[in-house]
């Protein structure tokens, strides 16, 4: 491997990893965009933070995401939408700010349940180190969405360089 293609790879994986830091969300996760899902189950065990993008995937020739206020989405209305967010059926959404969001699908699907609305928050700060008397009580660490990709990344990047050395 030359040099060159070693640093394009490593340029690369670094921008995956900046974007990894954010979460990446399958709306309706493994049935997708479609209709018959109860988004609003589904956003209920999903928690949405400032930076995070939605991730949807659905057949473009039936269906569409557009971006709604409060009032269309409870009533379904398609005309006046904030943005049509789809290009081509695997389309992601970014969420930029701490605000409720309304998607729905036109075409009469919203009223098939294709409608999701999900209230965005601040990402959480980083919580200080537990003193050294709170240690006995302390719960183990957790972890989420936000890191479990960047840590993934960081650890290829690392592999790939060995390998690379190796070869």
């Amino acid at each position: 491997m030359t040099f060159d293609l070693m640093m394009i790879r490593s340029m690369m994986l670094l921008g995956l990893i900046k974007c990894a830091a954010s979460g990446l969300d399958k709306v309706g996760g493994k049935h997708g965009w479609d209709q018959n899902v109860n988004y609003t189950d589904w956003a209920s065990h999903q928690h949405f933070y400032v930076g995070d993008w939605l991730y949807f995937v659905f057949d473009k020739h039936y269906y569409n995401v557009l971006e709604v206020n409060q009032t269309n989405y409870e009533q379904c209305i398609d005309s006046d939408f904030i943005s049509n967010i789809t290009r081509g059926g695997r389309d992601v959404f970014h969420l930029t700010q701490a605000r409720p969001y309304y998607f729905i699908s036109s075409g009469g699907y919203c009223f098939h349940g294709m409608k999701l609305a999900i209230n965005v928050e601040q990402p959480l700060p980083a919580s200080p180190a537990p003193s050294s008397s709170d240690k006995t009580n302390a719960s183990p660490p957790q972890i989420d969405k936000h890191l479990i990709i960047p840590v993934f990344a960081s650890s290829t990047l690392v592999w790939m360089f060995l390998f690379a050395q190796a070869t």
